[in-house]
């Protein structure tokens, strides 16, 4: 019997019982959709990440306090309060380096921030004049603090949009007083609306004077973060030799595994985030095919329950003159064809479950694409079929094995 004859065989045997049929579909559809809709969201998940870091520059670096290994994240990111950083580390990069075009330092906290009966918790963020050229933003009214302002404890502040529109709704903020803490600050700046930066918003901090933030709010002598601008891409691995250099002799640095500070440019953060995240989505789609496997076995028992079923028919074929490889074939194919069937349905239920989040997402105000690779589709495909070759194969190889005098006395 031809290919044509075995496959139209087949064919009417899944259509005898399309209920058994799609229950044991089902398996495979659920572990082909988990593995779509997990790369997918991953690839998803990955892009927002990627896009978060990307806002911030690719030309600016950052100088944290503490030092770790090239491969891991520095001791300020883990929480862990290190206070080798000065304002004045920040001052001297800017100025002795000439890649550098700005740099700017910060010091922050979270305090209630309020304005007559108004009241808000946010982020406060003592930083430099200079925060406008590095970050590359703009102020929609008044003005930012200038570098007098910095140097001296000036009680003087730049609210973020939301911030502004949170405490003063339709009045005009500019010179109304607001406080921090006990501290009474004057309003000089409204912030242009910016959006999330690496997962957090500007638009919802209020800025003041590096000083005045460190001596009346925070009690503190160090920065958390510098980060410096510098004036073409190129020329970022000559500027971090040369942080590297300024401050291993501001600090009294001679061997570099004792630096106590952890320079880094967005490249490497990129690189570092890629990595991981690429990890994370593989290990989860690996975790979601365990229930291809799972399908695999329910196809196998059902092959085996539908030749027992069909053991007269066997007999039958064999009598009129099928061989051993027609009815090997012919069980062989059924299972392909209830695997890939479940594999198509199972692309299909996981493309619109990952559009859906990918809406959802987006719908929210992030920045989610919605991917679903070829790769996926190709492995998905891959790993159906193969599923349907091995599990099938054993149910068949006994169809084919049956004797056909036994097979019709069978009852």
């Amino acid at each position: 019997m031809n290919f044509k004859g075995i496959v139209s065989l087949s064919l009417i045997g899944l259509k005898t019982n399309k209920t058994r049929g799609a229950l044991t579909m089902l398996g495979i559809i659920i572990g082909i959709a988990a593995v779509i809709i997990i790369m997918s969201v991953g690839a998803g998940a990955q892009s927002l990440i990627l896009d978060q870091v990307e806002k911030v520059g690719s030309n600016l670096i950052g100088i944290m306090p503490g030092n770790t290994s090239e491969e891991g994240p520095p001791a300020a990111a883990f929480g862990i309060t290190v206070t080798t950083l000065k304002y004045e580390d920040g001052l001297a990069v800017a100025q002795d380096i000439p890649e550098i075009v700005a740099t700017s330092s910060f010091a922050r906290g979270i305090e209630t921030i309020s304005w007559q009966n108004q009241k808000t918790d946010a982020t406060f963020v003592g930083t430099t004049a200079s925060y406008i050229e590095v970050e590359d933003t703009e102020v929609a009214s008044g003005h930012f603090f200038s570098q007098q302002d910095e140097k001296s404890i000036s009680r003087v502040a730049v609210l973020g949009s939301q911030i502004a529109k949170d405490l003063f709704d339709e009045i005009d903020p500019l010179g109304q007083k607001i406080k921090i803490r006990r501290e009474t600050f004057e309003v000089i700046g409204i912030m242009k609306e910016r959006g999330s930066v690496a997962f957090e918003s500007p638009d919802d901090q209020v800025f003041i004077p590096l000083r005045s933030a460190q001596k009346l709010l925070l009690g503190i002598n160090y920065v958390n973060l510098i980060r410096a601008k510098v004036d073409n891409n190129k020329n970022v691995e000559l500027a971090i030799a040369g942080i590297e250099q300024i401050l291993r002799e501001r600090h009294n640095i001679r061997n570099p595994n004792e630096d106590d500070f952890d320079v880094r440019n967005q490249a490497e953060a990129l690189e570092i985030l890629t990595t991981v995240t690429n990890a994370l989505k593989y290990f989860l789609a690996a975790i979601a095919a365990i229930s291809l496997i799972v399908g695999g076995i329910g196809i196998m028992n059902i092959m085996y329950v539908t030749v027992s079923e069909r053991t007269r028919e066997i007999g039958l074929r064999k009598a009129v003159g099928a061989n051993k490889k027609n009815l090997l074939s012919q069980f062989l194919i059924e299972g392909i064809i209830i695997t890939m069937f479940g594999g198509i349905i199972g692309i299909i239920v996981g493309a619109l479950v990952s559009g859906s989040v990918a809406l959802v997402a987006n719908y929210l105000g992030y920045s989610w694409s919605f991917i679903v690779t070829p790769y996926s589709v190709i492995v998905a495909v891959t790993v159906a079929t193969a599923i349907g070759l091995i599990f099938g194969y054993f149910p068949a190889k006994t169809a084919a094995k049956l004797d056909p005098i036994s097979a019709l006395r069978y009852e």
